[in-house]
């Protein structure tokens, strides 16, 4: 009889609620912060939400991206065909279950900002240390508002 040798995969989390879930915190804070806004429905490539100012025919999009575990390092981006990113780290914990959870923090960074940043490894991760200035983007909700109010 021949024995087989099992190979040891890691298996991926699945964090596909929690995603879901992010696009929604981000879309309530859009509207608390008085930004109208609506989340695309049709998972269209590029992003998630829509913020529409429809007095001056304006619209930008908003490709949400979260983090499930806490004080994650960066994100996974592939695709910049949107106006802003917004960056949800959730602040789960991590796999062990050792790690503290926290509330979500938001980064909301001009996609523009993003396109110059140095991406890691095969999977396009953005590190947070590789962004000039990261911190300075958290919960900066002013700068989608300024956007959408800007007359041309």
């Amino acid at each position: 009889m021949e024995e087989k040798t099992v190979a040891k995969t890691s298996k991926r989390q699945d964090t596909r609620k929690e995603s879901e879930g992010a696009e929604f915190l981000v879309l309530g804070l859009l509207l608390i912060n008085g930004i109208p806004a609506f989340k695309d429905y049709r998972n269209t490539p590029g992003y998630d939400l829509v913020v529409v100012k429809p007095e001056i025919q304006r619209a930008l999009t908003i490709q949400v991206k979260s983090r499930w575990r806490t004080n994650a390092n960066g994100f996974i981006i592939k695709r910049f065909d949107c106006d802003f990113v917004v960056v949800c780290r959730l602040n789960r914990g991590n796999k062990s279950g050792k790690s503290v959870t926290k509330d979500p923090e938001f980064y909301i960074f001009p996609s523009e900002v993003l396109k110059e940043v140095k991406r890691s490894d095969k999977f396009n991760k953005v590190n947070f240390s590789n962004i000039p200035n990261w911190l300075n983007y958290k919960d900066r909700w002013d700068l989608i508002k300024d956007a959408i109010n800007e007359v041309n």
